[in-house]
């Protein structure tokens, strides 16, 4: 089929209204509490409208949708003809991210952004949608070939290359959503089990070891991390900053101020979270995001789920989710309807990374998942955040449209 007849032959199919709804409700959510977030802190009244969060969140929305329209309407066997070179063209800025000059460096010492004046552009949000689609094309290949030893390392290798890459930033957390997503898809895809169980395991005593390292061994010992990495996870586990042999009182002191420092954007979360009740204290009537408990520079981006729950209470977190839930439930349909195994992998790729995204963000907000920076898809502040996810949406939009195109 050429692109024309494609086109052509795409109304017919027509969109996923549920799970076009189901994104517009996020959007107007996102828009609401990211103003609602923002516009807590009085300082940001006074900036120029055109450069307040929420004004530019419902850009990136607009622009995102654009794109995610004009994706839908490709056939995705004609995207993913570009996957091998949409992939390796994505590794670029991932590299050039780390380049002193070129990579924008926040507080925290983190290399993520380029800094192109009117965005802040993370080219990890992008690699994973290239390694999504890279991913379903080598795995669409018949099931008896993914047998072969060869094609089992050589997906592996797709999915280690951004991981490492990512990883170096650092930026943990968009790093570890590519394994689920990897692994899932190779599960979907027919890759024998054995090799997965084994990957698996692998993976599993590999990160029991390193967390045995960094919570119990000596510092001469510890596996290389930024402090702020190594700090987060002593937070989440519980464990006390030890203090260095014959360290003086104030030393000691001072790690106890350091870490209850640390543990304050969770902590905050977690009463803002359980402070909202059944029906929460009203939009913009949050007391721990308008008083600045939570902190103003994280609420509007990492922890937005924690402003809507204060504000909106149960029914409004379980709003949140139902909406995911949608979008999740109508990936999966989108999956089993496929024309292709293209398809059906390009959709479990798409949803694996979503159900990873949310679960990792809304875990951390209620401290069953360590603070890693990764955004809640729609909802929290971010360009890069914002298109990825609906360029995601429209590539699952694709392959429902063309799922009975022949």
């Amino acid at each position: 089929m050429n692109l024309s007849t494609g086109i052509l032959n795409a109304p017919r199919s027509r969109f996923d209204k549920l799970q076009v709804a189901a994104l517009a409700g996020l959007m107007l959510l996102g828009a609401a509490f990211v103003y609602s977030a923002s516009m807590a802190n009085e300082a940001n009244g006074a900036v120029a409208w055109h450069n307040q969060s929420w004004v530019r969140q419902i850009l990136w929305y607009v622009v995102g949708t654009g794109a995610a329209a004009g994706l839908s309407l490709l056939d995705y066997r004609t995207i993913s003809r570009w996957a091998m070179v949409i992939y390796w063209a994505s590794l670029l800025p991932l590299i050039a991210v780390l380049v002193p000059g070129i990579g924008s460096t926040k507080g925290w010492g983190a290399m993520r952004w380029i800094d192109l004046g009117f965005w802040q552009f993370q080219p990890s949000e992008f690699a994973k949608l290239s390694f999504i689609l890279a991913l379903a094309h080598q795995l669409s290949r018949p099931v008896d070939e993914l047998a072969l030893p060869g094609n089992f390392f050589k997906p592996v290798g797709m999915m280690l290359l951004p991981f490492l890459l990512i990883m170096k930033e650092p930026d943990l957390g968009s790093a570890l959503v590519l394994l689920p997503t990897g692994l899932l898809m190779m599960f979907v895809a027919g890759t024998p089990r054995r090799y997965l169980i084994r990957s698996v395991g692998a993976m599993g005593v590999l990160g029991a070891l390193f967390l045995v390292d960094v919570l119990f061994a000596p510092p001469n010992w510890q596996v290389k991390l930024q402090d702020y990495q190594k700090r987060r996870l002593m937070v989440y586990f519980d464990r006390e900053y030890a203090p260095r042999s014959g360290a003086s009182r104030e030393d000691r002191e001072r790690l106890r101020k350091l870490q209850f420092d640390d543990s304050h954007n969770v902590r905050q979360a977690l009463i803002s979270v359980g402070s909202g009740g059944l029906t929460g204290k009203g939009w913009r009537r949050g007391t721990q995001n308008a008083l600045g408990y939570l902190p103003r520079a994280v609420a509007h981006n990492d922890f937005i789920f924690s402003v809507i729950a204060e504000e909106k209470g149960f029914i409004g977190s379980v709003t949140v989710l139902t909406l995911y839930g949608l979008v999740l439930f109508t990936g999966i349909r989108t999956a089993s309807q496929a024309r292709d195994r293209l398809g059906k992998l390009l959709a479990v790729g798409v949803v694996a990374l979503l159900f990873s995204h949310v679960f990792i963000n809304i875990g951390m907000n209620i401290r069953i998942m360590p603070v890693t920076g990764v955004p809640l898809p729609l909802l929290s502040y971010g360009g890069s955040s914002v298109l990825g996810s609906l360029i995601a949406m429209g590539l699952l939009q694709s392959v429902y449209i063309y799922r009975k195109a022949y």
